[in-house]
């Protein structure tokens, strides 16, 4: 199951899609992150990685 990202917490740092090990996470054309459920494995590495905890499993 993927990661959830609350769009309206994120602040579109980018943080996240910098630790994927997958690069299922990428930012919106709203600057947002997102997540592609096809390709992420669930390993919670974006998670911790959040500034503003808008990841989560």
């Amino acid at each position: 199951m993927p990661v959830k990202v609350d769009q309206d917490a994120c602040l579109g740092c980018g943080a996240c899609s910098g630790v994927c090990p997958t690069e299922s996470i990428n930012l919106n054309g709203d600057g947002k992150a997102e997540c592609n459920g096809d390709t992420c494995i669930d390993c919670g590495a974006c998670v911790g990685t959040c500034p503003v905890g808008a990841i989560s499993q």
